[in-house]
């Protein structure tokens, strides 16, 4: 497969400013390595053409990353002063820009062909949940364990489960309740119960 020839890198600095969260640069860089990986495999033409659910096209994966990332900060914010906890934030911004890296993978079935160049068939597939593959690019960029470990949100597989894992968890579920609340007028509960694949 030839890698085509877009901007990956150029397009995840520009749609997600809050990389700049990200105090160490070597994180920073794997996180945006993780997604040009994803984008380049999953045969993207741009990172602003995935969906935030696979019937949700209203609300870009983007946006719902952003916002997770924003509503984690605020909230690490709050446990830091109110509670006098310590959240790691660079682990949680890396970990909240990659919880959904995974539909790179995941969503390719389910847009339309003209925003796809080559999928790569080796990488591409719905049957694999984005929280898996969102945590295998994670790993093969060298993210450190504790943003691995907080990528697989929803699945219950990691066996410890830190302040900023749980975080990036309630995080994605306060965007994800926003999202369906907003769009298909429903909680992130029904729409699992009614839509979701993995469940």
């Amino acid at each position: 497969m030839s890698e085509p020839d877009f901007d990956f890198d150029g397009q995840v600095r520009e749609a997600v400013p809050e990389l700049e969260e990200i105090e160490d640069d070597d994180l920073r860089e794997r996180v945006v390595e993780a997604w040009t990986l994803g984008l380049a495999r999953g045969g993207w033409r741009d990172v602003e053409d995935i969906p935030y659910a696979w019937n949700i096209h209203e609300v870009t994966n983007v946006e719902h990353v952003r916002g997770v990332t924003r509503i984690a900060l605020e909230s690490a914010r709050e446990q830091r002063e109110f509670h006098g906890a310590d959240p790691d934030i660079d682990t949680i911004v890396a970990a909240c820009l990659l919880h959904d890296v995974g539909k790179c993978y995941e969503y390719p079935a389910f847009v339309d062909d003209e925003l796809l160049a080559d999928p790569d068939p080796n990488y591409v597939s719905e049957e694999i949940p984005h929280s898996i593959s969102g945590y295998a690019l994670a790993h093969e960029v060298s993210c450190p364990l504790a943003v691995q470990r907080a990528i697989p949100h929803f699945l219950g597989e990691v066996p410890t489960r830190t302040l900023e894992a749980e975080l990036v968890k309630s995080a994605n579920s306060a965007s994800s309740n926003a999202i369906t609340q907003a769009t298909m007028g429903i909680t992130l509960q029904e729409w699992v119960e009614e839509y979701s694949q993995t469940s």
